[in-house]
């Protein structure tokens, strides 16, 4: 009976086609499409940790609270300002080449209609918020966080947005002037990082140095961050994170992803090695915070170039990269801009050579015509980000006011300005501005018996 029923359900269906086939291939492969690009834009919003994790072990306990709220509302408030305008700017249609002018409010999507916009949205959005978050790290320990959030909504609605129509708004609805001259950035080494980079470069000038970081002879005075395990398990997820940045960026699942997720690697990889290396020979030891500079400095360095050039091209890549942001974190302090977490140097100056690089190493061949696309896509990205980004911090510094007092910032950015403390159960000394239970404390306190030693206070230099 059982044999009978079954030959009759079959014989009921119909015969496969060639065309019914392919439209199940098709459904297959789509449904793989969403869900590769869904997992991706996961990997890219755990990033957000990572970020929050590296800035906040490689600056004072006394504004862990500060930061932690930074990087909460650059992706919350970042994510509706995307939704509302950011995404329009960036993937509507374009007459111009220069924005979109379709897409506000995800008004592509529709109810019935295709639902790939969704997806598309969402890794995007995770995106945007990662260029905002770069910012913060170099604008630490002494921006006023209502002055911030004005930031944070800016560069997700108006400044990354426009510059990504420029290079990627073909992947939607658009089609931006540069994409069309042919330049290569796969993943965002110019986009993304190189955009936030360049606005922390503005944020940090407008800002000026912390208390204490220069001498009055001009020489750097280091202050150290509270919590290293913190800041290298911060890197491991960002590492881990640029494993759906990287190969998530081909918003399908195919066999291209494998090579890009090889390169992602070895370019991290390379990168901390080399920082470590040189970072030995400068300092007579091998540095922990250049080392894992040295492997962000890699990932950015390969995101423009992962889909286009060899794995041993890769490793090169991410070798100079972490050479270079050595001397680059170096360099800016010689100048006095103070980045705390070095934010700058591995993205905004790694993300130019890894565009560059992307060019100097393609696989297809090398022509003066993609090195000089590859330097107009950079010096566009700086000239628009920089410049938008200074006189925005200008303005906020003219009328709410960008920095915080100098007794806030001395008391913590925890407490002055959330009334929060990131350790109350443990007392917290920090290099740079004495201080217990997250503050700054006061010098009657150098012989109270909540510290360990009264010598150990008094060793402790006050801003």
């Amino acid at each position: 009976m059982v044999g009978v029923s079954l030959s009759l359900a079959f014989a009921g269906d119909e015969a496969p086609t060639l065309e019914s086939n392919k439209a199940a291939i098709d459904l297959v492969q789509s449904h793989a499409d969403y869900v590769w690009t869904l997992v991706a834009a996961a990997l890219v919003f755990f990033m957000q940790a990572g970020f929050a994790m590296v800035e906040t072990g490689f600056t004072r306990a006394k504004n862990a609270v500060n930061i932690m709220m930074k990087n909460l509302m650059d992706f919350s408030m970042g994510s509706i300002a995307y939704w509302a305008v950011g995404f329009g700017l960036m993937f509507g249609a374009s007459k111009t080449g220069f924005f979109g002018t379709t897409g506000f409010f995800l008004s592509d999507f529709e109810v019935g209609g295709d639902p790939w916009v969704l997806a598309f949205w969402m890794f995007q959005v995770v995106f945007a918020a990662t260029a905002a978050t770069i910012v913060s790290g170099a604008m630490a320990e002494r921006t006023k966080f209502s002055g911030y959030l004005i930031y944070s909504v800016v560069i997700s609605a108006l400044i990354y947005p426009i510059f990504g129509s420029w290079a990627w708004g073909g992947l939607f609805n658009g089609g931006g002037w540069l994409e069309k001259l042919g330049f290569i950035d796969f993943a965002g080494s110019t986009v993304v990082h190189s955009v936030g980079g360049w606005c922390a470069l503005a944020g940090a000038m407008v800002l000026g140095p912390r208390l204490g970081k220069y001498t009055k002879e001009g020489k750097v005075k280091p202050i150290l961050g509270h919590n290293i395990p913190l800041a290298a398990i911060g890197v491991f997820i960002l590492w881990l994170g640029w494993f759906g940045f990287n190969p998530g960026s081909t918003t399908a699942a195919n066999k291209d992803t494998a090579m890009i997720f090889v390169n992602t690697n070895l370019a991290a990889a390379a990168g901390s090695i080399m920082a470590m290396m040189i970072s030995w020979m400068k300092f007579g030891k091998p540095e922990v915070g250049m080392s894992l500079n040295g492997a962000l400095a890699g990932l950015v360095g390969i995101t423009a170039g992962c889909a286009n050039v060899t794995p041993t091209s890769a490793i090169i890549i991410g070798a100079l990269a972490g050479m270079l942001v050595v001397f680059s974190v170096l360099f800016f302090d010689k100048i006095k801009i103070d980045d705390p977490v070095g934010a700058i140097s591995v993205h905004g100056v790694c993300g130019a050579w890894g565009t560059l690089a992307a060019g100097l190493f393609n696989m297809s061949g090398l022509t003066f015509k993609i090195i000089a696309v590859q330097l107009t896509g950079m010096v566009s990205c700086f000239v628009w980000t920089f410049t938008l980004a200074y006189l925005l911090f200008k303005t906020i510094d003219a009328t709410m006011g960008l920095r915080v007092s100098r007794e806030e910032e001395l008391e913590g950015l925890d407490a002055a300005e959330h009334g929060g403390n990131a350790y109350p159960d443990f007392t917290t000394i920090n290099h740079g501005s004495m201080g217990f239970a997250g503050g700054p404390g006061n010098k009657k306190y150098e012989s109270d018996p909540a510290f360990a030693s009264g010598k150990l206070v008094n060793k402790v230099e006050m801003t």
